[in-house]
């Protein structure tokens, strides 16, 4: 399940939520510290880890 980052806009918080693609489409996300639905998405690096051996 993918991991997002978020700043909330209100209190500057940064926070992280697991949630599947199909609820982070749709979903309003609320910050943990005040409650604010303020959040943005913050983008950044990613890593992919297969079970595969290369």
């Amino acid at each position: 399940m993918p991991t997002y980052s978020y700043r909330c806009e209100a209190c500057h918080k940064t926070f992280t939520r697991q949630m599947t693609m199909a609820d982070h489409d749709k979903a309003r996300v609320k910050c943990p510290k005040c409650g604010s639905r303020k959040a943005r998405q913050q983008y950044g690096s990613f890593s992919v880890k297969t079970s595969k051996k290369s």
